[in-house]
Protein backbone atom coordinates (compact mmCIF):
# COMPACT_ATOMS: atom_id res chain seq x y z
CA UNK A 1 0.00 0.00 0.00
CA UNK A 2 1.45 3.20 -0.82
CA UNK A 3 2.06 5.51 1.94
CA UNK A 4 1.11 8.93 2.71
CA UNK A 5 4.19 10.87 1.00
CA UNK A 6 4.15 8.13 -1.98
CA UNK A 7 0.53 8.92 -2.75
CA UNK A 8 1.28 13.52 -2.87
CA UNK A 9 3.93 12.74 -4.57
CA UNK A 10 1.85 10.76 -7.34
CA UNK A 11 -0.60 13.34 -7.32
CA UNK A 12 1.17 16.73 -6.80
CA UNK A 13 3.66 16.17 -10.15
CA UNK A 14 5.41 19.09 -9.54
CA UNK A 15 9.13 20.16 -8.91
CA UNK A 16 11.06 18.92 -5.57
CA UNK A 17 11.27 21.37 -2.73
CA UNK A 18 14.48 22.94 -2.23
CA UNK A 19 16.79 22.44 0.62
CA UNK A 20 19.32 24.40 1.50
CA UNK A 21 22.01 23.50 3.85
CA UNK A 22 24.21 25.55 5.40
CA UNK A 23 26.48 23.39 8.04
CA UNK A 24 30.24 22.17 7.94
CA UNK A 25 30.63 18.89 7.96
CA UNK A 26 31.03 16.75 4.59
CA UNK A 27 29.81 13.76 6.14
CA UNK A 28 26.45 15.30 7.36
CA UNK A 29 25.89 17.50 4.31
CA UNK A 30 25.93 13.94 2.64
CA UNK A 31 23.76 12.57 4.99
CA UNK A 32 21.02 15.07 4.66
CA UNK A 33 21.16 15.24 0.78
CA UNK A 34 20.06 11.41 0.89
CA UNK A 35 17.58 11.74 3.39
CA UNK A 36 15.69 14.34 1.31
CA UNK A 37 15.75 11.78 -1.60
CA UNK A 38 13.47 12.50 -4.40
CA UNK A 39 11.09 15.23 -2.33
CA UNK A 40 13.99 17.96 -2.31
CA UNK A 41 16.39 19.68 -4.78
CA UNK A 42 19.58 19.44 -2.47
CA UNK A 43 21.72 22.91 -2.04
CA UNK A 44 24.73 23.16 -0.20
CA UNK A 45 25.23 26.67 0.93
CA UNK A 46 28.98 27.89 1.98
CA UNK A 47 28.22 31.68 3.61
CA UNK A 48 25.02 33.77 4.80
CA UNK A 49 25.48 36.06 2.47
CA UNK A 50 24.67 33.11 -0.27
CA UNK A 51 21.44 31.92 1.70
CA UNK A 52 20.37 35.06 1.39
CA UNK A 53 20.39 35.52 -1.77
CA UNK A 54 18.97 32.15 -2.66
CA UNK A 55 16.11 33.02 -0.05
CA UNK A 56 15.31 35.77 -1.90
CA UNK A 57 13.91 34.15 -5.05
CA UNK A 58 13.14 30.89 -3.11
CA UNK A 59 9.42 29.16 -3.25
CA UNK A 60 7.52 29.03 0.54
CA UNK A 61 8.30 25.78 0.60
CA UNK A 62 11.52 25.51 0.49
CA UNK A 63 12.93 24.78 3.84
CA UNK A 64 16.90 25.31 5.47
CA UNK A 65 18.86 23.29 7.91
CA UNK A 66 21.79 25.42 9.32
CA UNK A 67 24.84 24.90 12.25
CA UNK A 68 23.20 27.87 14.78
CA UNK A 69 26.28 28.13 16.13
CA UNK A 70 29.44 30.79 15.04
CA UNK A 71 32.06 28.20 14.50
CA UNK A 72 30.30 24.37 14.80
CA UNK A 73 28.85 22.35 17.43
CA UNK A 74 28.44 24.72 20.34
CA UNK A 75 31.57 26.00 20.58
CA UNK A 76 30.83 29.43 20.75
CA UNK A 77 27.43 31.61 21.22
CA UNK A 78 24.51 31.33 18.34
CA UNK A 79 25.30 32.93 15.11
CA UNK A 80 23.92 36.84 15.29
CA UNK A 81 23.72 35.90 11.28
CA UNK A 82 21.35 33.13 11.94
CA UNK A 83 19.65 35.91 14.26
CA UNK A 84 19.30 38.73 11.09
CA UNK A 85 18.37 35.63 8.82
CA UNK A 86 15.22 35.10 10.89
CA UNK A 87 14.56 38.95 11.13
CA UNK A 88 15.10 38.89 7.57
CA UNK A 89 13.00 35.79 6.45
CA UNK A 90 11.02 35.21 9.00
CA UNK A 91 8.40 32.98 7.25
CA UNK A 92 11.25 30.18 5.88
CA UNK A 93 11.34 26.63 7.24
CA UNK A 94 14.59 26.62 9.10
CA UNK A 95 16.03 23.57 11.00
CA UNK A 96 18.99 23.88 13.28
CA UNK A 97 20.97 20.90 13.65
CA UNK A 98 23.02 20.41 16.57
CA UNK A 99 23.43 18.72 20.15
CA UNK A 100 21.23 19.14 22.78
CA UNK A 101 22.83 19.08 26.22
CA UNK A 102 21.37 20.09 29.76
CA UNK A 103 23.26 23.31 29.37
CA UNK A 104 21.68 24.63 26.09
CA UNK A 105 18.27 25.15 27.45
CA UNK A 106 19.18 29.07 26.91
CA UNK A 107 20.38 28.48 23.77
CA UNK A 108 16.76 26.16 22.18
CA UNK A 109 14.53 29.04 24.20
CA UNK A 110 16.15 31.59 21.83
CA UNK A 111 16.27 29.54 19.07
CA UNK A 112 12.54 29.38 19.62
CA UNK A 113 11.96 32.64 20.13
CA UNK A 114 13.77 33.59 16.96
CA UNK A 115 11.27 31.48 14.91
CA UNK A 116 13.43 27.91 14.47
CA UNK A 117 11.07 25.40 13.15
CA UNK A 118 12.70 22.40 14.72
CA UNK A 119 16.04 20.44 15.80
CA UNK A 120 17.72 18.18 14.18
CA UNK A 121 19.21 16.52 17.41
CA UNK A 122 22.90 14.91 16.76
CA UNK A 123 23.40 11.82 18.18
CA UNK A 124 19.51 10.80 18.28
CA UNK A 125 18.22 12.08 14.76
CA UNK A 126 21.42 12.35 12.75
CA UNK A 127 20.72 9.18 10.85
CA UNK A 128 19.27 9.20 7.55
CA UNK A 129 16.06 8.22 8.07
CA UNK A 130 16.07 9.98 11.58
CA UNK A 131 16.85 13.65 9.45
CA UNK A 132 14.04 12.22 6.75
CA UNK A 133 11.64 12.03 9.71
CA UNK A 134 12.59 15.44 10.49
CA UNK A 135 12.24 16.96 6.98
CA UNK A 136 9.09 15.29 5.90
CA UNK A 137 7.97 16.84 9.71
CA UNK A 138 9.12 20.37 8.95
CA UNK A 139 7.01 20.34 5.14
CA UNK A 140 3.71 20.98 6.57
CA UNK A 141 4.78 23.39 9.29
CA UNK A 142 4.40 26.96 7.64
CA UNK A 143 1.03 26.04 6.19
CA UNK A 144 -0.53 24.38 9.41
CA UNK A 145 0.95 28.27 10.91
CA UNK A 146 -0.80 29.77 7.85
CA UNK A 147 -4.06 28.00 8.28
CA UNK A 148 -4.44 28.49 12.43
CA UNK A 149 -3.95 31.85 11.81
CA UNK A 150 -6.27 32.51 8.96
CA UNK A 151 -9.33 29.68 9.70
CA UNK A 152 -11.90 30.20 12.72
CA UNK A 153 -12.26 27.19 15.12
CA UNK A 154 -15.73 27.32 13.46
CA UNK A 155 -15.03 26.03 10.62
CA UNK A 156 -15.86 22.20 10.16
CA UNK A 157 -13.08 19.55 9.84
CA UNK A 158 -14.66 18.43 6.18
CA UNK A 159 -13.92 22.30 5.33
CA UNK A 160 -10.60 22.22 6.90
CA UNK A 161 -9.33 19.08 5.24
CA UNK A 162 -10.30 20.70 1.83
CA UNK A 163 -8.29 23.88 2.72
CA UNK A 164 -5.42 22.22 3.91
CA UNK A 165 -4.86 20.22 0.95
CA UNK A 166 -5.75 23.44 -1.27
CA UNK A 167 -2.79 25.01 0.34
CA UNK A 168 -0.66 22.49 -0.05
CA UNK A 169 -1.47 22.34 -3.74
CA UNK A 170 -1.20 25.92 -4.18
CA UNK A 171 2.56 26.15 -2.19
CA UNK A 172 3.71 23.31 -4.67
CA UNK A 173 2.13 25.27 -7.78
CA UNK A 174 -0.66 22.81 -8.71
CA UNK A 175 -4.27 23.80 -9.98
CA UNK A 176 -7.80 22.15 -9.63
CA UNK A 177 -7.12 19.46 -11.24
CA UNK A 178 -4.34 18.49 -8.85
CA UNK A 179 -6.51 19.25 -5.92
CA UNK A 180 -9.61 16.73 -7.22
CA UNK A 181 -6.83 14.44 -7.87
CA UNK A 182 -5.02 14.31 -3.79
CA UNK A 183 -8.56 14.20 -2.36
CA UNK A 184 -9.46 11.32 -5.02
CA UNK A 185 -12.17 13.15 -6.24
CA UNK A 186 -13.64 13.96 -9.28
CA UNK A 187 -13.81 17.73 -10.39
CA UNK A 188 -17.52 17.44 -10.48
CA UNK A 189 -17.42 15.83 -7.07
CA UNK A 190 -14.52 18.66 -5.53
CA UNK A 191 -17.35 21.39 -6.60
CA UNK A 192 -20.11 19.66 -4.53
CA UNK A 193 -17.45 19.09 -1.30
CA UNK A 194 -16.64 22.52 -1.29
CA UNK A 195 -20.46 23.94 -1.71
CA UNK A 196 -21.35 21.94 0.87
CA UNK A 197 -18.30 22.48 2.93
CA UNK A 198 -19.64 26.18 3.07
CA UNK A 199 -16.12 27.13 1.16
CA UNK A 200 -15.44 29.31 -2.22
CA UNK A 201 -15.08 26.87 -5.49
CA UNK A 202 -12.22 25.15 -6.27
CA UNK A 203 -10.63 27.48 -8.73
CA UNK A 204 -11.24 30.74 -6.53
CA UNK A 205 -10.18 28.51 -3.21
CA UNK A 206 -6.38 27.73 -4.68
CA UNK A 207 -6.57 31.61 -5.58
CA UNK A 208 -6.89 32.24 -2.02
CA UNK A 209 -4.41 30.27 -1.29
CA UNK A 210 -1.83 31.93 -3.11
CA UNK A 211 -2.74 34.98 -2.12
CA UNK A 212 -2.32 34.61 1.67
CA UNK A 213 1.17 32.36 1.05
CA UNK A 214 1.72 35.64 -1.07
CA UNK A 215 1.15 37.57 1.88
CA UNK A 216 2.97 35.95 4.28
CA UNK A 217 6.14 36.44 1.92
CA UNK A 218 5.28 39.93 1.59
CA UNK A 219 6.11 40.70 4.79
CA UNK A 220 9.48 39.40 5.30
CA UNK A 221 11.63 42.06 4.41
CA UNK A 222 14.03 40.64 2.43
CA UNK A 223 11.59 39.68 -0.46
CA UNK A 224 11.11 41.77 -3.34
CA UNK A 225 7.18 42.34 -4.51
CA UNK A 226 9.04 40.55 -7.96
CA UNK A 227 10.32 37.57 -5.81
CA UNK A 228 7.31 36.95 -3.90
CA UNK A 229 5.56 36.66 -7.54
CA UNK A 230 7.96 34.33 -8.77
CA UNK A 231 7.78 32.18 -6.04
CA UNK A 232 4.28 32.03 -5.51
CA UNK A 233 3.50 31.30 -8.79
CA UNK A 234 2.87 34.65 -10.68
CA UNK A 235 3.92 34.70 -14.00
CA UNK A 236 5.22 38.49 -12.93
CA UNK A 237 5.07 41.29 -10.53
CA UNK A 238 2.18 42.53 -12.68
CA UNK A 239 0.01 39.42 -12.15
CA UNK A 240 1.14 39.30 -8.58
CA UNK A 241 -0.03 43.13 -8.13
CA UNK A 242 -3.23 42.53 -9.98
CA UNK A 243 -4.73 39.20 -8.25
CA UNK A 244 -3.31 41.72 -4.66
CA UNK A 245 -5.54 44.96 -6.19
CA UNK A 246 -8.67 42.48 -7.23
CA UNK A 247 -8.53 40.22 -3.37
CA UNK A 248 -7.33 43.14 -1.07
CA UNK A 249 -7.99 46.41 -3.28
CA UNK A 250 -4.67 47.46 -2.12
CA UNK A 251 -1.18 47.05 -4.00
CA UNK A 252 1.86 45.43 -2.62
CA UNK A 253 3.40 48.56 -0.63
CA UNK A 254 -0.18 49.09 1.22
CA UNK A 255 -0.18 45.62 2.43
CA UNK A 256 3.30 45.88 3.38
CA UNK A 257 2.75 48.98 5.67
CA UNK A 258 -0.86 47.21 7.14
CA UNK A 259 0.22 43.74 7.94
CA UNK A 260 0.29 42.01 4.55
CA UNK A 261 -1.31 38.63 6.21
CA UNK A 262 -3.40 40.33 8.60
CA UNK A 263 -5.32 42.10 5.82
CA UNK A 264 -5.51 39.02 3.17
CA UNK A 265 -6.71 36.54 6.38
CA UNK A 266 -9.23 38.73 7.26
CA UNK A 267 -10.62 39.57 3.78
CA UNK A 268 -10.55 35.65 3.29
CA UNK A 269 -12.46 35.28 6.52
CA UNK A 270 -15.00 37.81 5.09
CA UNK A 271 -15.31 35.89 1.76
CA UNK A 272 -15.99 32.12 4.20
CA UNK A 273 -18.80 34.38 6.26
CA UNK A 274 -20.42 35.32 2.89
CA UNK A 275 -20.53 32.24 1.55
CA UNK A 276 -21.84 30.54 4.52
CA UNK A 277 -24.70 33.10 4.56
CA UNK A 278 -25.57 32.45 1.09
CA UNK A 279 -24.52 36.09 0.47
CA UNK A 280 -21.90 34.98 -2.44
CA UNK A 281 -22.91 32.11 -4.59
CA UNK A 282 -20.52 31.16 -7.05
CA UNK A 283 -21.56 30.21 -10.49
CA UNK A 284 -21.31 26.46 -11.13
CA UNK A 285 -19.38 26.80 -14.52
CA UNK A 286 -18.75 23.57 -16.69
CA UNK A 287 -16.32 21.15 -16.26
CA UNK A 288 -13.44 20.68 -18.95
CA UNK A 289 -14.11 17.52 -20.43
CA UNK A 290 -10.28 16.99 -19.77
CA UNK A 291 -10.72 17.26 -15.99
CA UNK A 292 -13.56 15.11 -15.75
CA UNK A 293 -12.72 11.33 -13.90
Amino acid sequence: MATKKETKRRFLKTAPRPLFVLYPELELQDRIRRAGGRDFQFQNVYEWEMLHEALREAPPAALVVVDPYETGNGRKPLSGQLEKLMKTFPSTTVLAMMEVRPERGDDLRTLSSWGITDIITLGEDDTQEGIARRLDAAQGRPLQRLLQRSLPEDVSGHARSIVVAAAEVAASGGQGRELAELLHLSMRTLLRWCERAELPPPRRLLAWMRILLAAELLDDPGRTVLSVAFACGYASDSSLRRALADFLKRSPTELRDEGAFNVASAAFLHELQLVKEGKMVARRKSVPASEKK
